[in-house]
Parts: C-alpha cells; sequence; structure tokens
C-alpha cells in the first residue's frame, strides 16, 4: 500500500478518518487503478488522499477528456473507469463522457464535489444542482447526504455501472462531506460477482423451432457480444449451422473479419454492400444486439422477418424489432444451446461472397491509389497494415469514422473502437490514453479528423508528461467532411463546414510530440510503422482528399440486390 508522498505514511483507518480517505479506500477495494480528472478547491481532501493510496491520479487538461479517458478505459477492462471534477463547471465537463458511455454501453464512474450541504438549498458561488442534471444521461445519479453512507454508496455506483447493460454512475460529494471525520469504523463493504444466468431450456426450444424452419438466416452480432466473450462461441455456432455473421460497429471484431463466414459490419447511412446480405433474409439472430448501435429499419424496413434476440437482458420495443423469441441469460451459453438444438446446416449462399468481394475491391483500390491528398481507402489499407491484429485503433466520428467502420477489418473484439451510440466528436485522443492504461501490451492509434483533434488536442500534454505512448493520425480537409458529405448528399450543397487550422506540426511538437507531415502516399505506411514502433506521443498529419464520399454513395445507390 502507498504512503502519502509528503508525510510518507498512510492516516489511520478508523474513528477519525476523513471521508475523503473511507472513498478512496472504497475505490481501491473496487479495483480501481486510475482515476482521471482536475482537482478544485472542493475536492483538495480526495485527491491528497489519492496521492497516498494505490490509485495513479491521471492529471487531464480538460474534465471532457477524463471522462472518455475513463470510458474507454471501462470499455476495454470491463471495470468502470473513474474521471473526477470538481463542482459546478468541473462537474458539468464529465456529462459529455457520461452520455457517451451510457449509449455505448460503457461502465464508468463520474465523482464531482458539490458545495456543502447548508448552502444547496439556495443560490450559492458555483452550486447548481448536479443530480437532475447527470439523472438523463446515468444508470444512477445521487448525492452523498451522510459520512456513513459512503461504502454502501460507491458499492452501488459500482454495481450499477458494471451491471449486465453497464453504463454511467455519477455521485456529488458535498465538501462538508468529504472533509468530516468518521465517529465509528466504517470500510468497504465486500465486491460481489454477478453470475450470467444459464438461457432458459424452453426459450431455446422456442428460437430452435423458428431457426429450423428458417430458409436464409442471418446473424446481426452487437457490442453485448464483445463485452460477454462471445466470440468463440459464435465462430463455432456460425461454422455449425453454416450462416453469415455481420456486425454492428461496435461489435467489429467479435466475428473475425477473415472468416469465410463473415460479412462485415453494417451502420453506414445508406444501403451498403452488407445490407444486401439482410435483403433476402428470412431469420434475423440477433446477438448481444443494441438498437442504439444500429437502426433496425435499415435492415428489416418490411418488419416482415422473423427476429430471435439473444442477450443478457431484454430488447427495447420498436416496430422494426418485433421480437418472435428472446433467449435471455448469458450469451456464449445460449448460441451453444440454439446450435445443439437444430439439426440442419443452411446452404451456402453466393450473395455473402459477393459481398465480400466487393469490401476486398474497394480496400485493394485503396492499395494502389498513389494520390495525394490520399483517398480515405489509402488510409484504411494504411492503418490496417500498420496495426498488428491484436492492436487497438480508436476512430473518432466524421467522415473518416464511416470508412474505417465499412472497410477496416478487424479481427479481435474492442481492437476497432468508435462512439456509435451517441457519435461523440472528440473522444479518440483522450480516449487513446484511456485505452492505452487499460492494454498497455498494445500499441494504440487514434484517427481523427482535423475537426476532431483540435476539440480535445490539449490532451497531448497529458499524454507526454505521463509517458503514455500512442499515434495520433490527423485526416486534414480542413472541413467537417462528414457534414458536407450529407449536405451535398441531401441538399445538393453544402455551407459553413469549412475551416483553418494551426501548423499542427508545430503544434504537436510544441507539447513535446513527436510529429510528421505526411506529403506523398507512399509515405503513409513507413511512417506510422516508425512511430508505433517508438516509446512516445506521435502526431501524424496526412492530407485527404472525401472527393471518394459521393462517389461511394453514387455508386451503392446504382446497386441493386439480391446478389
Amino acid at each position: 500500500m502507498n504512503t502519502h508522498p509528503a508525510t510518507g505514511r498512510r492516516p489511520a483507518e478508523g474513528p477519525g478518518e476523513d471521508v475523503a480517505h473511507l472513498l478512496v479506500r472504497c475505490l481501491e477495494a473496487e479495483g480501481v487503478e486510475y482515476v482521471f480528472g482536475i482537482p478544485g478547491e472542493e475536492n483538495i481532501r480526495f485527491v491528497d488522499a489519492l496521492a497516498g493510496s494505490a490509485i495513479r491520479f491521471v492529471l487531464v487538461r480538460h474534465e471532457q477528456g477524463a471522462s472518455f479517458m475513463a470510458e474507454m478505459y471501462g470499455r476495454l477492462t470491463g471495470r468502470a473507469g473513474v474521471c473526477s471534477a470538481t463542482l459546478g463547471p468541473g462537474a458539468i465537463n464529465l456529462l459529455l463522457g457520461a452520455a457517451d458511455a451510457v449509449t455505448n454501453s460503457a461502465p464508468l464512474v463520474a465523482l464531482a464535489a458539490q458545495g456543502a450541504l447548508g448552502r444547496t438549498h439556495k443560490e450559492s458561488h458555483q452550486v447548481i444542482d448536479l443530480v437532475p442534471m447527470f439523472a438523463p444521461v446515468t444508470r444512477w445519479s445521487a448525492r452523498v447526504q451522510v459520512p456513513e453512507a459512503v461504502p454502501e454508496m460507491v458499492r452501488k455506483a459500482f454495481k450499477t455501472a458494471q451491471r449486465e447493460r453497464p453504463g454511467a454512475v455519477f455521485l456529488a460529494v458535498p465538501e462538508d462531506i468529504e472533509g468530516a471525520r468518521l465517529t465509528e469504523p466504517l470500510g468497504p463493504l465486500p465486491v460481489d460477482t454477478v453470475r450470467a444466468d444459464a438461457p432458459s431450456a424452453a426459450q431455446i426450444a422456442r428460437a430452435a423451432e423458428v431457426l429450423a424452419g428458417a430458409r436464409h438466416p442471418v446473424v446481426l452480432a452487437g457490442h453485448g457480444a464483445a463485452r460477454a466473450g462471445a466470440g468463440e462461441a459464435l465462430v463455432r455456432f456460425a461454422e455449425q449451422l453454416g450462416v453469415r455473421v455481420a456486425t454492428t460497429f461496435h461489435g467489429k471484431g467479435v466475428f473475425p473479419d477473415d472468416h469465410p463466414q463473415a460479412l462485415g459490419a453494417v451502420g453506414f447511412m445508406r444501403h451498403d454492400y452488407v445490407n444486401f446480405g439482410f435483403d433476402s433474409a428470412d431469420v434475423l439472430i440477433c446477438v448481444g444486439y443494441e438498437l442504439q448501435e444500429f437502426d433496425p429499419a435499415k435492415i428489416n424496413p418490411r418488419t416482415d422477418k422473423r427476429i430471435l434476440h439473444l442477450h443478457r437482458f431484454p430488447a427495447e420495443v420498436d416496430a422494426h424489432y418485433p421480437v418472435a423469441v428472446g433467449v435471455e441469460g448469458d450469451i456464449a451459453q445460449a448460441l451453444n444451446a440454439l446450435a445443439a438444438a437444430v439439426p440442419r446446416r443452411f446452404e451456402r449462399d453466393a450473395a455473402g461472397d459477393h459481398i465480400r468481394s466487393l469490401l476486398a475491391d474497394e480496400l485493394e483500390y485503396g492499395r494502389g491509389n498513389d494520390a495525394c491528398p490520399l483517398v480515405p481507402q489509402r488510409v484504411v489499407a494504411d492503418v490496417r497494415s500498420a496495426l498488428g491484429r491484436e492492436d487497438i485503433v480508436l476512430a473518432d466520428t466524421g467522415a473518416g469514422k464511416m470508412w474505417m467502420a465499412r472497410l477496416y477489418p478487424t479481427y479481435a473484439p474492442d481492437t476497432c473502437l468508435l462512439s456509435n451510440g451517441l457519435s461523440t466528436m472528440g473522444f479518440a485522443l483522450p480516449g487513446a490514453i484511456g485505452a492505452k492504461l487499460a492494454r498497455p501490451e498494445r500499441r494504440v492509434l487514434a484517427m481523427m479528423g482535423d475537426g476532431s483533434f483540435l476539440m480535445n488536442s490539449q490532451e497531448l500534454e497529458t499524454a507526454v508528461r505521463e509517458r503514455i505512448p500512442l499515434v495520433v493520425l490527423v485526416l486534414v480537409d480542413g472541413e467537417y467532411g462528414l457534414i458536407t458529405w450529407k449536405m451535398e448528399l441531401e441538399l445538393g450543397r453544402h455551407s459553413h463546414t469549412r475551416f483553418t487550422n494551426p501548423d499542427l506540426v508545430a503544434y504537436a511538437e510544441s507539447f513535446g510530440a513527436r510529429a510528421h507531415r505526411i506529403e506523398a502516399a507512399g509515405e503513409l505506411l513507413p511512417v506510422l510503422r516508425d512511430a508505433l514502433a517508438r516509446d512516445t506521443v506521435t502526431v501524424v498529419a496526412c492530407p485527404v482528399n472525401y472527393a471518394e464520399n459521393l462517389r461511394l454513395t453514387e455508386r451503392l445507390g446504382e446497386l441493386h440486390g439480391p446478389f
């Protein structure tokens, strides 16, 4: 156990201990390794207590960055990431990351200071009622009212954040509570682990009956399958029954894209190649799928497909997602049981092979295109070549995300990370810091547009100071390219999407990072490989030409299925 750096000792536990130290002991009991945040006047005792603990406090440059770091740490580990802020504006800056975590089903605990209880009932400096503000974007939002409640509330916070449907939790700690002295011994509550339940045999039998009568079933695997570690079971299921498997953007990698049964990822804003794989399907086997990942209307527009929903919890109600049979419980067990109950193998369809070849052709087109500014297909191909199968790329929201989500071959779950529940811009750089701390053995690359990069670029200083090696690939086009794409597609014109940038190389170097500017297509791959091999922070500014955006949507509009 660490001691305080100034005193060389850890304060005594029990009567006389302040609530700040009790709070830290409760976090230690939950297995917390990092707290991301910025200290404020009202939570100085908490930050001081962390200095004498086993927990590393990661000082950030903006509380929003802290929330994204905690979210990605939680998403990769399954244990709630923790972010911390002072009251008022500091706490409000955690709000976006909390909302992102809820919509992306990632466990997060947000802690914020609050004014003393004696002044929260009236107008008071920096005091705003935070609990109802966080309530719509968290699984639970509460304020600590008495010191004795801390162990129970911390345990409930982590249990709620890490339940079957993970998400964010918010706790406000008033400054007078934080500094209060305990009058009796208090300590963390025992940490209980929730075990996955076996699926109902009756529901498996009903699902098997539906599947046995299917002509052309297709699997849609979502993020819940990745969280449940159901990838191996999903591969066995697909191989035994001969069914094709598509994933959502969040589910990328839970079924490897180089498996012959893989279709690719659905979620693009138009009827993409992979969608054609669903057009002739009569039964959809939705495995760990959640509606915020992808609108079911895009694969069941006529509501005529029978749906099997395999997840730890019931499906959300949607007119285009009429569940024929819901199988609740451990996803891997459900897949194994369903495969054993269906005594047939479905014929291999030629459409799936054609879809795979279309995606491969696009990627090959990129590999051979030497234009500069680079076409997005070339960027995707070079990022894939630079990273290993287990390495992690975070694709920020924008036009680049669409190309990565569609084309980037992914072979392991949670190795291509996107914000697709809330589709938040600016998460990838701070998120990469959380990802690298969660998975230090893997190389981490944040891919961002120049619009996203400038939203949280200050966290370069955090990464450099904390010696967290990562690579930031900035796609430079001087505009909010996804919005330009959408406006041109829907309106035939665009406006108010273009901006100017600083010298991104000089800007990155001013933080102490290494930096490169790509001036020819052939430079990108060797620069990325060199940057990923170094134990430092590197920014790569790469010009990109998004004229391919409209060409893609025009090409998709000309396609007609079934293949």
